[in-house]
């Protein structure tokens, strides 16, 4: 290694030219096996050789995120605070999604449809590469994850290793979020897993939240020790609800008609509007409004019934929203059972939270809604597929 970077010394030094050289070292941490002292190595090249020019631009990349951000970011040695810029490379937003696969790919799909797909797979564009035009979301699904050799069947089995170091840790953790949809606490998780801080939890949820797997929210009203962790990333949760352990062959078709796809739905509808709040905000008229995003759950009181409120926007000009969030194949019709709720939900809140905030209900749905009585008198805006494709 250090023959390697003399000779790497000595070309740059052989370059008449001003310009900047740029020196883009891809799958950084493959490098760094036993024997080979990379690291120690780069280390001394860049503080030694590197920082003594103005002529160069070290760019590193890798998929091993746990490598670069504790041999890198978070180095504590020679590398400590010479990162000058980070680039994380995020999955797709639903607008880029849509671009990709009308515009790449050539196929021509509903809006709903994408969203179906994004809430399956996520914002990958990898594991969108195999789908051809004419192709309905359900032979989509079935060719890519469930039909032998799918292409998509032991992708999870690779995800995590290919990222993480003592990536069974990562997985038990994410096994046990896929369980829960709404998020579990530092505490559950710790019980779940039998992971303790001092069996590196923290530094694992921490990788997991900068790779973009979790979230962590905040109950509104509770303090930081209640903060609930979840998962959103969106392909392995699919995973652990409808991709087979074994070598079973399910039909897709059948799976995506059930109720319990349809309820999954729901929970997964969420996770995509949460992704894309800064869009919601947009089209409630403020994105220049500074806010929270919370999540917010109370039990039965004497004078309340239990409520649980999806998300929350809490704005800084006296306002909040109470968003539900509805996936539905056509224009949501509101019942007086479910009108009556959303009345529960806005009075406990009020109650509970002790706030004098105006207080709007917000519906998002892929359609709609139908602007029947207990509509009018419940739903303050409505919001509709098309702002959450929004660029």
């Amino acid at each position: 290694m250090a023959k390697n970077i003399w000779r790497l010394k000595q070309y740059i030094n052989s370059l008449k030219s001003k310009k900047k050289k740029v020196i883009f070292i891809d799958e950084v941490a493959w490098f760094d096996t036993t024997k080979s002292v990379f690291l120690p190595a780069l280390d001394n090249f860049w503080n030694s050789f590197c920082t003594k020019r103005n002529d160069i631009v070290l760019i590193i990349c890798g998929s091993a995120a746990s490598w670069i951000i504790n041999k890198v970011i978070n180095d504590k040695g020679g590398l400590h605070n010479r990162v000058t810029r980070t680039i994380q490379l995020m999955p797709f937003t639903l607008a880029e999604t849509e671009e990709y696969i009308i515009k790449i790919l050539g196929c021509k799909l509903e809006q709903k449809d994408i969203v179906t797909l994004y809430m399956c797979l996520g914002g990958v564009p990898f594991y969108f590469k195999d789908i051809k035009p004419g192709e309905s979301t359900t032979q989509i699904l079935n060719k890519l994850c469930f039909k032998k050799n799918a292409p998509l069947r032991k992708e999870y089995a690779n995800l995590y290793p290919a990222l993480f170091t003592h990536y069974e840790r990562h997985e038990q953790i994410v096994a046990a979020l896929a369980k829960n949809n709404k998020g579990l606490t530092r505490h559950q998780l710790a019980q779940k897993t039998k992971i303790t801080s001092g069996g590196g939890l923290t530094k694992v949820l921490e990788e997991l939240i900068q790779c973009g797997f979790v979230t962590q929210t905040f109950p509104y009203g509770k303090i930081k020790t209640d903060s609930l962790y979840r998962l959103i990333d969106e392909f392995s949760i699919f995973h652990h609800k409808f991709i087979p352990k074994n070598n079973e062959i399910l039909n897709w078709a059948v799976v995506e008609n059930s109720q319990s796809f349809k309820i999954w739905c729901g929970f997964a509808f969420e996770t995509v509007c949460m992704k894309h709040i800064k869009l919601i905000k947009n089209a409630l008229g403020i994105a220049g409004v500074v806010s929270n995003e919370y999540s917010w759950v109370t039990k039965a009181s004497p004078y309340t019934n239990a409520a649980q409120i999806d998300l929350l926007i809490d704005r800084g000009d006296n306002c909040i929203n109470i968003c539900e969030i509805k996936f539905y194949d056509e224009p949501f019709l509101l019942q007086k059972k479910e009108a009556d709720n959303l009345k529960n939900k806005k009075a406990a809140f009020k109650y509970t939270a002790k706030t004098r905030k105006n207080i709007f209900i917000t519906l998002v749905t892929p359609y709609g809604y139908i602007k029947n009585s207990y509509a009018l008198e419940v739903i303050a805006n409505g919001l509709e597929l098309p702002i959450l494709f929004k660029k």
